[in-house]
């Protein structure tokens, strides 16, 4: 029996992890860990804590977890020199940064004749087996979630009931040289709304699968109720597996009936899509997908990137969604869709500042899923929200959170403001803003942007692009 290397990336977990029973299956395991390079300040906290759950778990069987930094190729290189593995095994990712690493890897372990193998760990199915009628793959989500629906999901494997151990010594760095928590005081905050790793990622599930998913396709909409399931970030980190997420809800179905589940498995496909579209068109992180959208006359303005980054923009559902994201790392699903338009088409704010804002302040942050929501929202996208769709942010405020109860809890100044007036605080009377004790344009903002304009502004913004009727 050898040693295997179990390269440990988006997949920080025991259950359903392929490369870890490939691994325990033949010989001792050394389970290692390669610090990133680039910092995602609220993702690394999440990452920070991750890896401590896992380092303890591994703990628990006497297996102990390597965490290194730096290129990984070449620290892998000389784990497998220090240790002797025959064999290296990775749960594939599919942003380009990733997939370079890994043809890098393959060829260098294959020039020392060390077996590298790899596996679908991350996603619902293999990227390479959905394409169309031409052998193409798919730009628009409807016919791949179809196409998917027709491929068998695999089961979820189960943890390896024995990790057999190495008995090499080899060098890893300690908690406190890891430096993924920095100097600022967000992993405070975050502390007291999360809690990372496998063990809470499953639990989540459970209590959802027990209380929301039976009414998640009406309440996912609603951000002040607990209708979704919050496990976007321990998705993105690998702390549970979507497969297991995908048989689990399959088993709810006979209880809940098919609509909630169907809805509930539609977004787990959404993110297989974002990783699909991503291997086959990595342009998607940096250009838009739609060749017309580089002339897009975009006219940022510093003092309204700011104020949107503050939740100090006048409008109340935007604020209390970027307030919470401030707060938590997490934004409501149909918030965070809110937000991002009205820094897009309110303020005509290039899509790429946005989506680099999220990079850094969402603990859920995934390249893929983060890349395309952006691209979906501004309209550059293949499968883009159509570019006359322009979110008037009081009406959806008045819509989903019919009674403020969500504003209120993120724009504490606003409390004692009627409903009537809670999502248009610049129009209540001078009366009603005394009695609540606000003072538009001092404890409160006034609107950066009168909507009519903006929307009148963006609608001949985007009239400037061609071949928008296909959007």
């Amino acid at each position: 029996m050898g040693k295997t290397i179990v390269w440990f990336r988006k997949d920080l977990r025991l259950h359903d992890h392929p490369a870890l029973v490939e691994a325990a299956a033949h010989g001792e395991v050394l389970p290692v860990f390669i610090l990133p390079e680039i910092r995602h300040e609220a993702a690394d906290w999440w990452l920070h804590h991750s890896l401590l759950e896992l380092q303890q778990k591994f703990g628990l069987q006497q297996v102990r977890l390597i965490i290194r930094r730096g290129d990984p190729v070449e620290q892998l290189r000389l784990i497998q020199k220090e240790s002797g593995a025959q064999q290296i095994v990775f749960n594939e990712l599919y942003d380009p940064v990733s997939r370079q690493q890994e043809q890098e890897l393959t060829t260098a372990f294959e020039q020392i004749e060390v077996q590298v193998r790899s596996f679908q760990g991350i996603v619902l199915v293999p990227p390479n087996v959905i394409f169309n009628k031409s052998g193409q793959p798919y730009k628009v989500f409807t016919p791949f979630w179809k196409r998917l629906r027709q491929e068998p999901i695999g089961l979820p494997l189960p943890i390896p009931k024995d990790i057999p151990p190495t008995t090499v010594q080899l060098a890893s760095l300690s908690v406190n040289e890891w430096g993924l928590i920095g100097e600022t005081s967000w992993h405070e905050k975050f502390s007291k709304h999360w809690r990372p790793g496998e063990t809470a990622a499953i639990e989540l599930w459970e209590k959802f699968q027990d209380h929301g998913l039976s009414s998640y396709k009406e309440g996912r909409d609603i951000p002040a109720e607990p209708h979704v399931s919050r496990l976007s970030p321990y998705i993105a980190n690998g702390n549970i597996s979507v497969r297991s997420l995908w048989h689990n809800a399959l088993l709810a179905t006979e209880f809940i009936g098919n609509d909630q589940t169907e809805a509930f498995l539609r977004q787990l496909a959404w993110r297989d899509f974002a990783h699909y579209q991503l291997l086959y068109f990595p342009k998607m992180l940096t250009q838009p997908m739609r060749p017309e959208f580089e002339s897009f006359p975009w006219q940022a303005v510093e003092e309204e990137l700011h104020a949107w980054k503050n939740g100090k923009t006048g409008y109340p559902l935007v604020d209390a969604g970027m307030r919470e994201l401030w707060e938590t790392g997490y934004i409501h699903n149909r918030v965070r869709m809110i937000v991002a338009s009205f820094l897009v088409k309110h303020l005509l704010v290039d899509w790429r500042e946005g989506m680099a804002w999220f990079e850094q302040t969402l603990v859920d942050w995934d390249v893929a899923n983060n890349a395309m929501g952006w691209q979906w929202v501004a309209g550059s996208g293949f499968d883009a929200s159509p570019y006359f769709r322009i979110f008037n942010p009081t009406t959806q405020g008045e819509k989903f959170d019919e009674a403020a109860v969500y504003v209120k809890k993120w724009l504490p100044e606003l409390r004692d403001i009627p409903e009537k007036y809670v999502f248009r605080p610049a129009e209540a009377p001078a009366d009603v803003l005394e009695a609540a004790g606000v003072k538009i344009g001092d404890t409160y903002p006034s609107p950066i942007v009168d909507h009519q304009a903006a929307r009148v502004r963006a609608l001949a913004a985007y009239d400037t692009c061609k071949n928008l009727t296909d959007a």
